[in-house]
């Protein structure tokens, strides 16, 4: 996504400011961050499985028994479905160019929706058929995570800004900002929606935040450091860890990398 990076667990500090005056930039210069009241969120890893290591994981979905997946990585960009447990892929659609890059993707009312990075398409499939396109509409900003409510599809674009977007005509219904104790909380990726939350990668590090879609805040974060050993890691190709999904059945989470060889199964503590 974005510029690919070459890194398993590279870790990036984002600031934000607007305009101030001397004093205050002075007075913020010599602020320290407040002490955090997330809750820190603990889990068990109870399997792990094959993960097709051909795929730069953008969205991720756990949809009737299949792990339906978007990679991006422009012309190797691609949709595909199979099953989690063995990491076989029943069927792939490389659908990238070279402007087109994959990125987060949904499944809603029996179409799957995808995002593309910076080239504003959307693309709609039949849940039956990812080879073909039915529907496609544009969104005016980068294309990050993307996932939704039963309702609306909610979207992320690399800032602060979790949209909410009617699945039929693509307009914006509402926009929360997404923060913590400390302020706005950027670089928001891969998306899932569970339970009333939406759970988040933040791009680049180990971090899933727990957002409250109806104010943004965080209200809980996992930190998942060393999920690979180092004997698993190509170095120039393994990158970030991005890709969440949940099963309602099992209530529990598979998360991934970017081309990853494996998907961790995991329970909240």
């Amino acid at each position: 996504m974005k510029q690919i990076l070459f890194a398993v667990a590279s870790v990036c500090l984002f600031t934000a400011c607007g305009d101030t005056d001397n004093n205050t930039a002075q007075t913020a210069a010599t602020e320290t961050p407040k002490e955090s009241t997330t809750k820190t969120i603990s889990y068990s890893i109870i399997a792990q499985y094959p993960h097709d290591t051909s795929s730069y994981t953008e969205g991720f979905e756990f949809y009737k028994g299949k792990l339906y997946e978007s990679g991006g990585d422009y012309t190797n960009s691609l949709i595909q479905y199979g099953d989690v447990k063995t990491g076989k892929i029943d069927k792939r659609h490389k659908m990238g160019t070279d402007k087109i890059f994959a990125e987060g993707l949904t499944i809603l009312n029996g179409k799957i929706y995808q995002l593309t990075y910076q080239t504003n398409n959307v693309f709609v499939y039949d849940v039956n058929d990812i080879t073909k396109v039915i529907q496609t509409f544009t969104w005016p900003y980068e294309g990050w995570g993307l996932t939704n409510n039963g309702t609306d599809l909610l979207i992320t674009t690399g800032g602060t800004d979790l949209y909410f977007v009617d699945p039929a005509t693509f307009k914006v219904k509402n926009t929360v900002h997404i923060h913590d104790d400390n302020g706005p909380v950027d670089s928001v990726n891969e998306l899932e929606y569970v339970d009333g939350f939406v759970w988040a990668n933040v791009y680049t590090t180990n971090d899933i935040v727990k957002i409250d879609p109806a104010t943004g805040a965080i209200v809980g974060k996992m930190t998942l450091n060393n999920l690979l050993n180092p004997s698993e890691i190509i170095p120039q190709r393994t990158d970030v860890l991005n890709g969440i999904a949940y099963d309602s059945t099992s209530k529990t989470f598979f998360i991934t990398g970017k081309r990853w060889p494996k998907t961790f199964e995991l329970r909240i503590n």
